[in-house]
């Protein structure tokens, strides 16, 4: 990860992240666009759903590897495996919006975490309707992603460092307030949405397939999602053409604590309550999955459908290694290597994109 500040030309010329583009492929500029044209159509569609085949190839292996066959294709492991990754899913969209405009917010996994104690907490120590427990936390989250955009957009404080800062920051005050304790009493009905199924799929996952149709959306089919994308990719030239750098900054930090307070309202339907953690342990495979999603489907940038692959993958990895026998310890190796592997990949493709390398 390259976290090295260039000096600002304007209000808030920083770039951080190696892997970003313009999002429409008629908007590449003539470097960008001249190693693609010595590729092949089919080295091109290999690149793009090489990731999606690996993941049916792991499907298919574990699902006749004798240790694990009598269970991994199971509805029940489907179900708990798609129920478990909806959180992170959120949680890896959420850190997209940042990562597309060319900084980190290492803050997203705290940000859950806190509408997560929110919710609860409005639900078992005030008594308040459900609605409104919901509504505060996923409120309490933006208004985190507001002054991490104020931060970054306004006050030209490098991304790495500041979103670094409120993930700690957070992290104390979640341990302050619930004293290192797990919040229960929340509400039944609130517990029943989140552990209950519709059409045999967990209702949650039908939730997160909705959210992740909007970021795709927004991204892709919409000028913020267009002009985002051109920011992360060359914001001086952004700002030259007009574009309001600061405000769509601000912006992208402001959806992202959204989409973190909403997967912290999940997490506490899922959990029945919420948990006093600093939300590391939502990161670090929300990250993972955004880089792996990088190299796939549009190799070299941040996207909303790479992402989900990325999430399956390492979320279906980590399932049949465990039905296979592997110990407790193989969830986090694999996972930090899927890290590094996918940041090595996307950095690579990223350059090759951008006519840094051959």
């Amino acid at each position: 990860m390259d976290a090295t500040h260039t000096p600002p030309a304007d209000s808030s010329d920083t770039r951080q992240v190696p892997v970003s583009a313009t999002a429409d492929p008629a908007a590449s500029s003539p470097a960008e666009a001249a190693p693609q044209r010595h590729r092949t159509p089919l080295g091109t569609r290999l690149e793009r759903f090489a990731l999606p085949l690996l993941l049916v190839l792991i499907i298919v292996f574990f699902g006749v590897f004798p240790a694990s066959s009598s269970v991994f294709l199971s509805g029940a492991n489907v179900s708990v495996v798609l129920a478990n990754q909806s959180v992170v899913t959120l949680v890896a969209i959420a850190l997209i919006f940042p990562l597309v405009a060319g900084h980190f917010d290492f803050s997203v996994g705290g940000i859950a975490v806190l509408s997560s104690v929110v919710t609860a907490a409005s639900m078992a120590h005030f008594s308040l309707p459900l609605w409104l427990s919901c509504l505060l936390g996923v409120a309490a989250a933006a208004a985190v992603g507001l002054v991490n955009g104020l931060l970054v957009a306004r006050f030209e404080m490098n991304a790495f460092v500041s979103t670094l800062g409120m993930a700690t920051l957070l992290g104390g005050l979640i341990q302050w307030y619930t004293g290192g304790l797990a919040i229960i009493g929340v509400a039944p009905s609130f517990t029943a949405f989140g552990s209950s199924t519709w059409l045999g799929l967990p209702r949650v996952v039908f939730v997160v397939a909705v959210l992740v149709f909007l970021a795709w959306y927004l991204l892709t089919h919409t000028p913020f999602g267009r002009s985002l994308y051109a920011i992360g990719s060359n914001n001086r030239a952004a700002v030259l053409v007009g574009l309001p750098l600061r405000r769509y900054t601000h912006t992208a930090f402001l959806l992202s604590g959204t989409l973190a307070g909403l997967a912290g309202v999940i997490l506490a339907a899922r959990t029945g309550g919420a948990n006093a953690d600093n939300g590391t342990y939502l990161l670090f495979p929300a990250l993972a999955a955004v880089f792996l999603g990088a190299t796939a489907i549009l190799p070299g940038r941040f996207n909303v459908i790479g992402t989900v692959f990325g999430v399956l993958f390492v979320a279906v990895s980590v399932s049949g290694l465990t039905l296979s026998g592997a110990a407790n310890w193989v969830d986090q190796v694999f996972n930090g290597v899927a890290l590094l592997v996918a940041v090595g990949l996307s950095s690579y493709l990223g350059r090759r994109r951008s006519g840094q390398t051959t």
